[in-house]
């Protein structure tokens, strides 16, 4: 048997760690076939990594040192984040997980610091920083807008930019604009709440209306940017995927100096009609490799959601790929039977 001790500095910590009812630990047993105990003593807290696999037991180890320095943050471990760390150490990229230790982007009005969950963001945010246009590419759950808004409420915090412009395709998802009832500003008012929460969860109500009545934050759908020419502005284009080729090109150009644009969106939740093209999808393909434009990709690990939103995603990629294999199949079939047909198999024609 192979067995590794951890320090502990207090009770307190090792209760974080352990999670409610040892949810944490058991998921880390079962993750490397180890066994995970508490040892208390004179000279304080540890924890005893038991497994007949050394090779296990150091992954296990690894994987419980990383989750000990996130509870000393007095961070509640969530089940997301104990599964995001055993997966990033089983496929040894534990590495990776200490550039998750930088500064935080900012503060909430409640006093919680936002940083990036996973080394996914963590990029992204690193793309934000060093590029003016970044594409922000990935399932539900990611952070994109959050993250993206955060970095735009830090950039306007120091002075970088004088304003934020938040900006979305005003398209139905399966609904009419006309059937909701107001004007036009509350009609569109429901394909911003997603840019309004985040806004109000990064400055506040009261100091969020007080920026809009300025002028400093503007919340817009994406119709309103033609015409414009955006200086010292750092803009963020949300729900690209419903963006068309026109609009993302006419988004695009508005860039002024002194200007940062992020682009947010999920290629696989387009609401636009049956056989009209992405302009997201179209500006990645036409951009990728421009200099000073970043394309990034997030991906299911990067989802820091409920856990059921990733195996959500999963599902449904799995879903997918079936159903592109089963089309694959049939039209083989088809080009199969053509040619046999052609070849005088099919029959005597005379």
């Amino acid at each position: 048997m192979e067995q590794k001790i951890i320090k502990i500095e207090n009770s307190e910590l090792t209760a974080r760690l352990f999670g409610s009812f040892d949810i944490n630990t058991r998921m880390i047993e079962k993750a490397f076939s180890v066994s995970i105990r508490n040892r208390s003593g004179e000279e304080g807290d540890a924890v005893a990594v038991v497994g007949e696999s050394a090779d296990q037991v150091r992954l296990a180890a690894a994987a419980i040192e990383y989750l000990t320095k996130l509870a000393r943050s007095n961070e509640t471990l969530t089940e997301q984040q104990v599964g995001y760390v055993i997966s990033m150490v089983r496929d040894g990229n534990e590495g990776e997980l200490e550039s998750l230790d930088g500064d935080c982007i900012c503060i909430t009005t409640r006093g919680k610091p936002i940083k990036a969950k996973t080394v996914g963001q963590k990029r992204y945010v690193e793309a934000i920083s060093k590029n003016t246009v970044v594409f922000g590419i990935g399932p539900a759950g990611t952070g994109k807008t959050f993250l993206a808004v955060a970095m735009a409420v830090r950039a306007l915090r120091q002075k970088q930019v004088n304003r934020i412009i938040l900006t979305r395709p005003a398209i139905e998802a399966g609904e009419k604009l006309g059937f909701l009832p107001g004007d036009l500003q509350s009609k569109i008012d429901p394909y911003l709440r997603p840019l309004y929460d985040a806004m109000f969860e990064m400055m506040g109500a009261e100091n969020y209306q007080r920026l809009l009545e300025k002028g400093v934050i503007e919340i817009a759908p994406l119709a309103y940017m033609r015409g414009r020419t955006l200086d010292d502005s750092f803009i963020i284009l949300d729900e690209a995927q419903n963006a068309t080729p026109e609009q993302m090109k006419m988004f695009l150009t508005r860039l002024g100096f002194n200007s940062k644009a992020v682009v947010t969106g999920d290629l696989t939740q387009t609401d636009l009609p049956s056989g009209m093209k992405s302009g997201l999808a179209t500006a990645v393909r036409i951009l990728d490799g421009v200099e000073d434009i970043k394309i990034h990709e997030f991906t299911d690990r990067d989802v820091v959601r409920h856990k059921l939103v990733q195996r959500i995603i999963l599902a449904y990629e799995a879903y997918e790929r079936k159903q592109a294999h089963e089309s694959r199949d049939k039209a083989d079939s088809g080009k199969k039977y053509r040619v046999q047909d052609r070849n005088g198999s099919g029959g005597d024609r005379r």
